[in-house]
């Protein structure tokens, strides 16, 4: 299978590279009429330039009438091809259509969903499939030029180890999304057994026990659920923020960084008294057990019971996630967060690096004429600046936002308000006005700070106030030394095989905690075959290319 398919790439590329000889489309020398000079500047009775682009379409857009799409191809004088695709089986769409090597001049994905991985880069640009964007930056691309000088960690997101730029990340300096992994309880729960805010992982243990046994809910039945969470990867695993009493847990890869030696957490006496820890709650009834198997759907359900209110704590990225925050909500003001917790060895929170997915969601490929590639370069460019994003996250002016007014305050302190966001209206149709998450390239600090936020935590229009409020609770509370695995480029030579110890190793550190939690294998006995068998799956194979990775990139 993998031969005819080598075979069907080599022959469309053949046939691709005869058409190209023969197509003024596809000249890519920049000698086809107003090759260059023309191009994306929206010159009045020039032709359009004509670009396919592969994307992902949530439900609700229709990106081939969306206001954003018209407005891009006015400004740019562009006329877009679409090979849209829907969100569900997006990674895979992806992958069939760069092997079939009928692939489009460009892709725009939506980060969160799907997009080109570092070893997708990195391969496909050897390949010449990816086309580097250093010149067309350097020449018709200042905002995204002036981005990358003003933070070199975005250059370092974007630049390969051979020095090109082969697709841009989608970049943003998320706070609350930088420390994910928080832990909200229900303060009126608090409030009505007279307890403390718990600061030890003894303390926890003690609250999670009141809210099991002293009927919090005043039904007179044992129904409370203590702490909940789910299985996804937006700061719902509940075992992280507790582990990270005992040692670091970075919710990804359980790797630590020290003096520069890059090494395992999974494997340390901290990592097992963790798990010790973890269990002794399991094994009250402190933690749902549905914790470790359930979607954020079920998770929702819990903490949104139709009878009583049951959930006395859940582990998430922000409390949405587990229930309703909108207006008229009933129970999504009851939950706050609370600080890391005060462990045997620790008091750490996780860190993620600011929310960046190491990467590229926008590539241009070698079927792109040079007009293209010009009129793709100044769009991207354009979402580079305040007002480019803006409408391309949250819809055209006038549509998904507007300019503030006298008295309304932005969410950074002194900072001056820039955007105010229009709320959408209850049971109206989408206004397919932006691109949302796939118009998403460039949200510094100071530009999320500068839009509007009510002062009311716990209203709608607060709920990113509430975000921020409580992740300076965990701000600072990380590691001297992070391992910046999603700013970390792995050599081509060695990125399949990572790829492949980074998976095998995951799912089995992933499995053998729960196992541990559950008592499907016990701590004492069968700790030591736990550990020889992260051996087996060459765990010192994978730290010694980690290890280099680190060194090529920040030594």
């Amino acid at each position: 299978m993998k031969k005819r398919l080598v075979s069907l790439f080599i022959i469309v590329t053949m046939v691709s590279m005869f058409l190209a000889a023969c197509s003024e489309k596809n000249n890519t020398t920049g000698t086809a009429s107003n090759a260059a000079a023309g191009a994306g500047t929206g010159e009045a009775g020039a032709k359009p330039v004509e670009i396919s682009l592969f994307a992902q379409q949530e439900q609700g857009t229709d990106l081939k009438t969306n206001k954003f799409t018209q407005f891009l191809e006015e400004k740019f004088n562009a006329k877009f091809n679409w090979e849209i695709i829907p969100y569900d089986g997006a990674k895979e769409k992806r992958q069939i259509s760069l092997a079939s090597g009928d692939y489009p001049e460009a892709y725009m994905l939506t980060a969160y969903i799907d997009q080109f991985s570092q070893g997708d880069v990195l391969k496909y640009g050897k390949q010449g499939v990816l086309i580097p964007l250093n010149d067309l930056i350097d020449q018709y691309a200042p905002n995204i030029k002036a981005a990358m000088e003003k933070y070199p960690d975005l250059k370092a997101y974007n630049t390969a180890p051979d020095g090109n730029i082969y697709g841009l990340v989608a970049f943003t300096q998320c706070f609350h999304c930088s420390y994910p992994n928080k832990m909200w309880l229900n303060s009126k729960w608090m409030k009505q057994l007279n307890l403390e805010t718990p600061k030890t992982t003894e303390d926890f243990k003690k609250v999670l026990e009141a809210f099991k046994n002293n009927d919090p809910n005043g039904n007179g039945k044992a129904d409370e659920v203590p702490l909940s969470g789910s299985k996804e990867d937006f700061g719902v695993h509940v075992i992280p923020y507790l582990m990270n009493g005992f040692i670091y847990d970075d919710d990804r890869n359980y790797l630590s960084l020290a003096s520069g030696k890059v090494d395992t957490v999974a494997n340390k006496p901290e990592w097992k008294e963790g798990l010790a820890y973890i269990k002794s709650l399991f094994d009250e009834g402190l933690i749902d057990p549905g914790a470790f198997t359930q979607n954020a759907d079920t998770l929702k359900k819990i903490g949104e019971n139709a009878d009583a209110q049951i959930l006395g704590a859940a582990a998430a990225m922000h409390p949405a996630i587990f229930v309703n925050t909108d207006a008229g909500n009933k129970n999504g003001s009851d939950y706050d967060a609370i600080p890391p917790l005060t462990g045997p060895h620790a008091s750490y929170a996780t860190h993620d690096g600011g929310g960046v997915s190491s990467g590229a969601k926008f590539v241009i490929t070698n079927k792109a004429s040079k007009e293209a590639q010009i009129a793709l370069i100044k769009m991207v460019d354009y979402m580079f600046t305040p007002e480019g994003e803006t409408n391309a996250s949250n819809g055209m002016k006038g549509i998904g936002w507007k300019d503030p007014v006298e008295g309304e305050q932005a969410l950074g302190k002194d900072v001056k308000p820039q955007f105010t966001l229009i709320p959408a209206v209850e049971g109206a149709a989408p206004s397919n006005a932006g691109w949302s998450g796939m118009g998403h390239f460039y949200q510094p600090k100071e530009y999320r700070d500068s839009f509007v936020q009510g002062t009311d935590i716990y209203a709608p229009d607060g709920y990113e106030r509430r975000l921020y409020n409580a992740t300076l609770l965990y701000e600072g509370k990380e590691p001297k030394e992070l391992f910046p695995i999603w700013a970390l480029w792995v050599d081509a030579a060695d990125a399949d095989e990572a790829s492949i110890l980074q998976t095998n190793i995951k799912s089995y550190v992933d499995q053998s905690a729960l196992q541990f939690i559950t008592g499907n294998k016990d701590l004492d006995k069968d700790w030591d075959s736990y550990v020889k068998g992260l051996e087996d799956l060459k765990v010192g194979r994978y730290l010694e290319i980690m290890q280099k990775a680190y060194d090529a990139s920040f030594k």
